[in-house]
């Protein structure tokens, strides 16, 4: 694993440290990758959507469409 050292002004830091109390994690570099991780993850998600806007419709989002994907889900949760 690497690292890298960040700067910060006080008040960032304390923010941060203050993170890391709340919500569990050992230590700063754990919450800061962690936000890490989330904005990877958020760049996958806008990059699929923004695909997804660009390609033609395949199917009518219909009444009939939402039923097939629940009649699917039940199919799955029985087997």
């Amino acid at each position: 694993m690497s690292t890298m050292n960040i700067s910060l002004p006080e008040a960032l830091k304390s923010f941060v440290d203050e993170q890391v109390s709340a919500r569990g994690f050992g230590t700063s570099s754990e919450y800061v990758r962690e936000l890490i991780r989330k904005d990877l993850d958020r760049q996958q998600l806008r990059g699929l959507l923004l695909q997804g806007a660009q390609s033609a419709p395949e199917a009518a989002a219909d009444d009939g469409y939402f039923e097939g994907l629940r009649a699917r889900v039940r199919t799955r949760r029985t087997t």
